[in-house]
């Protein structure tokens, strides 16, 4: 039996170092959905280091890069923040399988409160080798 991850390893720089607290807690205290699954379930958090206002996001087995994507999100519009921000992540398996490994990335607009775009590995190589032009 093959065993599939999702890993990531980002920074969110959230201005200060009482933002950075401020968003601990949104992280420690969110509350579950009615499925029982909250954001935190789909990645871990720590502070950068001591001081910072930079928050380190990871995964410690596998992550769910959407969980991270709607955390930004609500730090972004509950700190005001503003540019652009981005993650990547990698699909990986723990035994050879065809469609197990790739990954892709995320552009998302802090200020603007939406992702603006994204891309992933194995859909772009999917239409490259059906002719899709592989630059767009």
């Amino acid at each position: 039996m093959a065993d599939y991850f999702t890993h990531f390893s980002c920074l969110l720089d959230v201005e200060t170092h009482e933002n950075a607290l401020r968003a601990l807690e949104l992280y420690q205290n969110e509350t579950a959905d009615e499925d029982g699954f909250c954001l935190a379930d789909g990645f871990s958090l720590l502070l950068s280091s001591e001081g910072s206002s930079e928050l380190w996001i990871h995964d410690e087995a596998g992550g769910d890069p959407e969980c991270v994507i709607a955390f930004v999100l609500k730090c972004a519009e509950a700190f005001s923040l503003s540019g652009l921000w981005g993650m990547e992540y990698a699909n990986t398996c723990s035994r050879p399988r065809l469609d197990a490994f790739g990954g892709g990335a995320h552009l998302i607009d802090l200020g603007a409160g939406k992702s603006v775009g994204w891309t992933s590995t194995n859909e772009w190589l999917a239409g490259a080798l059906e002719g899709d032009d592989p630059d767009a």
